[in-house]
């Protein structure tokens, strides 16, 4: 089908539209483009499989592209993937420093609330303590 093809181009709003139009001049037409829709997986959101063919043309994951790690595939330019590789390595080390500024920042403020707490507690009175000896008895 060739409108198919070209309206897979558009994606997804553009089969929403059609159906919308289909619907609005003949509603059996409509619903006829909305099974099709279902029955093709062009809508993906009855399927377990993940978006719709469209949301990646390159067939990879969205969250798997090249930024998501360090086995990218070659962009075919040697002095960009190394920039690449560069730029990721910096940003993971800035990160590990990032995180391990936070640590010592909660162990700073950890160890203030203790000594605060340990300056407060030596400023308390005492209560009076009682008198070792047997309780004197009243008189009476």
């Amino acid at each position: 089908m060739e409108l198919a093809a070209k309206l897979d181009d558009y994606g997804k709003p553009a089969w929403i539209a059609v159906t919308v139009l289909a619907f609005i001049v003949f509603w059996p037409l409509g619903l006829a483009l909305l099974i099709y829709l279902f029955w093709s997986g062009r809508m993906g959101c009855w399927s377990h499989r993940g978006p719709g063919r469209w949301h990646n043309r390159n067939g990879r994951k969205r969250n798997q592209d090249w930024f998501a790690g360090r086995h990218a595939q070659s962009s075919g330019n040697s002095a960009f993937d190394e920039y690449r590789e560069e730029t990721l390595r910096r940003l993971e080390d800035e990160q590990k420093e990032f995180f391990e500024f936070l640590e010592r920042l909660r162990h700073a403020k950890d160890k203030a609330e203790f000594d605060q707490f340990m300056a407060e507690r030596k400023r308390r009175p005492e209560p009076p303590q009682a008198p070792e000896g047997p309780a004197p008895q009243p008189q009476g």
